[in-house]
């Protein structure tokens, strides 16, 4: 099967020579012209395309929004955003919502096919087949102020319920499960969302930050979640005094 690719761009020109120059190369290209029409189409099937390739300035809708708004669904299609607005911080926050790729108008060619090449190769096939990992290891946990029933899905801050979604709830199960070891990013996007261990996203950062800020008394000083630099992620129940995380 071709791969999929969606194109969304509201200039024309631009859009048009974009479709027609990946269908050359033997992609399926499908071509919008604003924000909401892509994330429709993501949403009906989140596997429905390989690839997205994202302005920024569409009329309606930013790019940055469209691109949040995948990643909050945690949709990791591979996305590369294609602008004209060239700072440091627009690139900075384009990888800041989810994007895996940032390049700049005007492009040469060659390095936009080498750039979707590369994407789809790292894109994990097996991820539409892959079912969610839950060991049956642990049941519940305790730490800190929080008590978490993996099986009923109860999770307790302080005494008050709170919501986790099944991803989160799968990233913090792992965690728990390996105690005291140092997990790589690879190896949780392999373990946890069943992708490639090259597959290179800001996710596994963005879901450790969301359960810092549900468990950590403090999350820009974690004490259970902790980061290891160059390496990955540790999880501890019972800090031992002054540990802190090792950014």
């Amino acid at each position: 099967m071709k791969p999929r690719i969606l194109i969304v761009e509201d200039e024309t020109h631009l859009g048009n020579g974009l479709k027609y120059n990946l269908e050359a190369e033997g992609y399926k290209a499908t071509l919008v012209s604003d924000g909401p029409t892509a994330l429709k189409l993501i949403e009906a099937d989140h596997f429905a395309f390989d690839l997205l390739i994202l302005d920024l300035m569409l009329p309606g809708m930013s790019g940055y929004a469209v691109c949040d708004r995948i990643r909050q669904q945690e949709i990791l299609i591979p996305i590369l955003i294609l602008s004209a607005r060239s700072l440091s911080e627009d690139r900075a926050r384009g990888f800041d919502v989810g994007a895996n790729q940032y390049l700049t108008k005007p492009f040469d060619l060659d390095e936009l096919l080498s750039r979707v090449k590369n994407l789809l190769r790292l894109y994990p096939k097996q991820f539409k087949s892959s079912t969610p990992i839950l060991s049956a290891k642990v049941t519940e946990i305790v730490f800190g102020n929080a008590r978490i029933n993996f099986d009923t899905y109860e999770v307790f801050v302080d005494g008050k319920e709170i919501k986790l979604t099944h991803k989160e709830l799968q990233l913090l199960r792992y965690f728990v499960e390996n105690e005291g070891r140092v997990i790589s990013r690879q190896e949780l996007l392999s373990e946890v969302w069943g992708m490639s261990g090259e597959m290179q996203t800001r996710s596994v950062d963005q879901f450790v930050m969301r359960l810092r800020k549900m468990f950590e008394i403090d999350p820009a000083k974690p004490r259970h979640i902790l980061t290891i630099r160059d390496a990955g992620y540790r999880f501890v129940t019972e800090p031992t005094n002054g540990q802190e995380t090792a950014e």
